[in-house]
C-alpha cells in the first residue's frame, strides 16, 4: 500500500504545502506543535534567504523526476480523466549526493526544495522585508526567474512500502531537494519498521473488503430493491479522497482503486520479502517470465491476482548499441488507445517572407490523430515548398502570434477547428539569423475631432528571418513585405502615367517609390521639419510579443538595440491613415479558420475494431524525450524503442477504452464507435508465449458506458445475466435490452471472462 502526502496548497505564494499524516485508525491527528507540513519552493528563492543568514545550511537529499511506469510497475498512481496532471517517480540521485547544497545545484529554474513550515515562514518574511526595502531597485533577477514560472501546484506524493521510489503526481517536470527530512519517512529501509507498518495497514485496509462484501450481500439479498451505496462510497472516500463529493468520477479509475484495495486487503502474504529484479541477460523468455511471476506472487497472492491479473512482456532496444532489455510486468487491465481510421482537413494560410506574393490559403488532409510533422509534410507538398525553404507554423489570435508550433511530435489534437494558423515560408540557409516579427497598428481619429489619434492593431504579423543591423535594413525589409498589398496606380510618387504598364510593374514602381520615401529622399517637402512624421510614412518601434509596449522609435540610421531574446525581435509598425489608403489590407486581415463546418454539417462517426485498438497498444514505438531509458552498455540515457507483448492472460480480462484525451490546451472525449466481439474474443495471435495455457478466447459479460463530455456525463451498464439475456442498468432502473443494442459509442470499460476451447 501507499503512504500519501495530503494536499494543502498555498494560494498567491510561490510554494505548495504537503502534509504527511501516517496514523492508525482512531488515532488523533497530529497537533499543531507536531505539524509535519512541508513546502515546495523554488530552490534559489529559499537559498538566497539562507545565504543571507548566519545559520548553517542543512544538507539536502536530491531526487530526480522521471515519468511513472504504467500500472503493474513499482508505483500505482491512478490519474483522474478530468485531471491533466502527470505521474512521476522521484529516485535518489546518488551522483549528486556528494555535491550537497554547495555543489552545482539550484542553478536550474526546475530545481525546487522541500522545506519545513517554520523555514518557509522565515524565508517568506525575509523576501517580503527585502522587497519592501528595495522597491526602487531593479529587484532580484534569480528570484524573479523562478517565481515567474511558479504557481500553487496540486501534488500527491506516495510510495509503496517495499520500494525506494517516491511517486509524485505533478504538473511540472522538476528536481526536488529535500531539506525538511520528511521524505525519509516514506523510505522505510528498516525491515522491522516495514513489518510494523505492514501490520498497521493490515488492521485498516481490510475495511475496503468488508465494506464491499456488505454491499454485495445487500445487492444479492432475496427481494432486494434498488440500493444507493452511500455507506460504501463514504468508506471509499475515507481511503481515497478523490472519490468524495458529488462530482462526476471516472468508473475505470474507481475500478482500478477498488481492485487494488481488495487485493491488498485480501493479500495472503503478510510479510513481503525483498525481491531484486534481474536483467534477462539473453536468457530464454520463458525462464525470465516465470522468474518475474514467481517474484510477483511472493509478494502479491490474493484472489484478485488469481482471477484478474495477467502479464505482459516489455522489450527495450537501444538505438545506438542495440542492447536489448526484456522485463515482464503484471497488469490488472488493458488500457487501449482508439486509433483514428479517418482523416482531418485543415486550412492554413501560407505567407512568403520575400514579399513576392500575397498570403494564400491551403487546405490539406492529415490523419486525425496525427502529429505536427504530418501537417508540415502535407502543407509542404501542397504549397510546393522548395528544397531550400522551411515552414514555421504559428497560431494567430487578436492580430498577434500567441504560439509557435515547432515540436514535430506534438499531437494535432492540440489544434482546434476554430483556430487560425499561418505558415511562414523561410529560407533554410538563414536558420541561425534572428527572427523579426512585424505587427501592425493603424491610426484612427475619434469622431470628436481630438488631435491625439488612437491606434488599432490589424492584420496578421509578417515574419522574416534575417540579420539586420540598423533601422534602414528594417525599413527596407518591411517595405518589401507589404509591397504585394499596394493598390496599383494609387501612388503618385511613382510618376506612372498608367498607360501600358502591367499590375506587376505598377507594384514594383510603387515599391521603389515607397523605398525612396522611407529612405529619406527629397520627395517630401523642404518645408517639413526633418523629424516630422509624413502622412505617408511608417514608424517602427521595438515592442514585446503582445505588441502592447512601444519602445523608442527605430530611426533610419539607428542600430538595432539588443533585446532580452535576441533570437526573436518584435517590431510594431504604425500606419498613418493616408498610408493605409494606399494598401489593400483585406488579404492581410482575413484569416480562415482551420475547419469551418456548415450549419447542418455533421461528420460521419468513426468506427474501429477492438483488435485494431489492441494492435495500436502493442505496436513498437520510440520512447518520448521525457521518458529516456538508461542503457547499461552506452552508460547514458537514450530514446529507446519499446514494444509490448501479451504473455499470460487472466481469467477475467478488463479492457479500458481510452476515450478521454487531454493536453495542455485541450481536453476531449473521443466518440469513436468500437466494434468489439461479444461471443468470441480470440487473442491467440497476440500472445507471445506459445503453449502453457489452454484457451485465449473470451466472452463478454458486462459493459460500463459513459454518455456526455469531459466536464459531465452519465454512467450506465449493460450486464449479461442468465441465458442470452442482457440488462440495462441505469441508476435505479433496470430493464432488458437486446444484444444488438449493447454496442454503442458510449462503451468505456469492457468485461470479458475466459471460455475453454470446445
Amino acid at each position: 500500500m501507499e503512504n500519501d502526502f495530503n494536499i494543502d496548497s498555498a494560494p498567491a505564494i510561490p510554494s505548495s504545502s504537503l502534509h504527511y499524516e501516517p496514523r492508525q485508525e482512531g488515532e488523533e491527528p497530529l497537533s499543531s506543535d507536531d505539524d509535519q507540513r512541508v513546502y515546495l519552493v523554488p530552490f534559489r528563492w529559499w537559498k538566497e534567504a539562507q545565504d543571507s543568514s548566519s545559520s548553517e545550511i542543512k544538507r539536502g537529499i536530491p531526487y530526480a523526476a522521471s515519468p511513472a511506469p504504467p500500472y503493474g510497475g513499482p508505483m500505482k498512481i491512478f490519474n483522474n480523466i478530468f485531471n491533466s496532471d502527470i505521474a512521476f517517480n522521484l529516485r535518489k540521485e546518488d551522483e549528486l549526493m556528494s555535491n550537497g547544497v554547495n555543489g552545482e545545484v539550484g542553478v536550474s529554474s526546475r530545481d525546487y526544495a522541500l522545506v519545513p513550515g517554520e523555514t518557509w515562514l522565515q524565508t517568506l518574511k525575509w523576501h517580503s522585508d527585502s522587497k519592501s526595502s528595495s522597491k526602487e531597485k531593479k529587484g532580484f533577477p534569480a528570484v524573479e526567474e523562478d517565481m515567474s514560472d511558479v504557481y500553487p501546484l496540486q501534488l500527491r506524493l506516495s510510495v509503496l512500502r517495499e520500494t525506494n521510489v517516491l511517486a509524485v503526481k505533478i504538473s511540472k517536470k522538476l528536481r526536488v531537494w529535500d531539506f525538511s527530512g520528511q521524505t525519509t519517512l516514506l523510505f522505510l529501509n528498516d525491515k522491522n519498521k516495514i513489518l510494523k507498518e505492514s501490520q498497521k495497514q493490515t488492521e485498516q485496509d481490510g475495511e475496503i473488503a468488508s465494506s464491499f462484501g456488505e454491499l454485495l450481500k445487500k445487492l444479492w439479498a432475496p427481494g432486494a430493491t434498488p440500493l444507493a451505496p452511500r455507506t460504501f462510497k463514504m468508506k471509499l472516500a475515507h481511503f481515497a479522497p478523490q472519490f468524495s463529493g458529488f462530482n462526476q468520477h471516472d468508473s475505470q479509475e474507481l475500478l482500478a482503486f477498488l481492485l487494488d484495495g481488495l487485493h491488498e486487503d485480501l493479500n495472503r502474504v503478510k510479510c513481503k520479502p525483498y525481491v531484486e529484479a534481474k536483467d534477462s541477460d539473453d536468457r530464454p523468455d520463458e525462464e525470465v517470465a516465470d522468474e518475474y511471476w514467481r517474484n510477483h506472487l511472493a509478494r502479491n497472492d490474493s484472489i484478485i491476482v488469481d482471477v484478474c491479473q495477467g502479464q505482459y512482456r516489455s522489450t527495450l532496444v537501444c538505438p545506438l548499441c542495440k542492447k536489448v532489455s526484456v522485463t515482464f510486468d503484471p497488469f490488472m487491465y488493458l488500457s487501449l488507445p482508439l486509433p483514428s481510421t479517418s482523416t482531418r482537413t485543415m486550412t492554413l494560410t501560407v505567407v512568403k517572407s520575400d514579399g513576392s506574393t500575397k498570403p494564400s490559403p491551403f487546405t490539406v488532409t492529415v490523419p486525425k490523430n496525427g502529429k505536427l510533422e504530418d501537417l508540415t509534410q502535407a502543407l509542404s507538398t501542397a504549397c510546393s515548398l522548395a528544397v531550400d525553404e522551411t515552414l514555421l507554423l504559428a497560431e494567430i489570435y487578436n492580430n498577434r502570434i500567441i504560439r509557435f508550433l515547432e515540436e514535430p511530435t506534438d499531437s494535432l489534437s492540440l489544434i482546434r477547428d476554430n483556430d487560425q494558423l499561418i505558415a511562414y515560408r523561410l529560407p533554410k540557409d538563414a536558420e541561425e539569423a534572428p527572427l523579426f516579427v512585424f505587427m501592425h497598428q493603424i491610426e484612427e481619429h475619434s469622431l470628436g475631432g481630438k488631435l491625439t489619434p488612437s491606434w488599432r492593431a490589424f492584420g496578421v504579423p509578417l515574419v522574416v528571418r534575417k540579420s539586420m543591423a540598423n533601422g534602414s535594413d528594417i525599413h527596407e525589409v518591411y517595405a518589401k513585405l507589404v509591397a504585394p498589398f499596394l493598390v496599383p496606380g494609387e501612388d503618385s510618387l511613382d510618376n506612372n502615367d498608367g498607360s501600358d504598364n502591367t499590375a506587376t510593374e505598377e507594384i514594383m514602381d510603387t515599391d521603389d517609390a515607397c523605398l525612396t520615401r522611407l529612405s529619406g529622399s527629397p520627395e517630401t517637402s523642404d518645408k517639413e521639419e526633418p523629424n516630422a512624421q509624413s502622412a505617408t510614412e511608417f514608424q517602427f518601434y521595438l515592442t514585446n510579443e503582445k505588441g502592447t509596449e512601444k519602445g523608442s522609435e527605430i530611426g533610419m540610421g539607428e542600430l538595432v538595440k539588443p533585446t532580452p531574446n535576441p533570437e526573436r525581435l518584435y517590431v510594431l509598425v504604425s500606419w498613418s491613415a493616408n498610408m493605409a489608403n494606399r494598401y489593400d489590407v483585406k488579404p492581410l486581415s482575413s484569416l480562415p479558420e482551420v475547419f469551418k463546418s456548415g450549419f447542418f454539417m455533421k461528420r460521419p462517426q468513426e468506427s474501429v475494431s477492438l483488435y485494431k485498438c489492441l494492435e495500436a497498444f502493442l505496436k513498437e514505438e520510440p520512447l518520448g524525450p521525457d521518458d529516456m531509458w538508461y542503457c547499461p552498455v552506452c552508460k547514458k540515457h537514450c530514446q529507446a524503442s519499446k514494444k509490448l507483448d501479451l504473455w499470460r492472460l487472466p481469467e477475467i480480462l478488463v479492457i479500458h477504452l481510452k476515450r478521454f484525451s487531454y493536453s495542455r490546451f485541450l481536453k476531449n472525449k473521443l466518440e469513436t464507435y468500437v466494434d468489439f466481439p461479444t461471443h468470441d474474443l480470440d487473442l491467440s495471435s497476440y500472445i507471445a508465449k506459445k503453449g502453457g495455457q489452454s484457451s485465449h478466447r473470451y466472452i463478454l459479460y458486462a459493459i460500463s458506458n459513459h454518455y456526455g463530455s469531459m466536464g459531465g456525463g452519465h454512467y450506465t451498464a449493460f450486464v449479461h445475466h442468465g441465458g442470452d439475456q442482457w440488462y440495462d442498468f441505469d441508476d435505479s432502473h433496470v430493464s432488458p435490452v437486446s444484444e444488438d443494442k449493447i454496442k454503442t459509442s458510449a462503451a468505456y470499460v469492457l468485461f470479458y471472462r475466459r471460455v475453454e476451447d470446445a
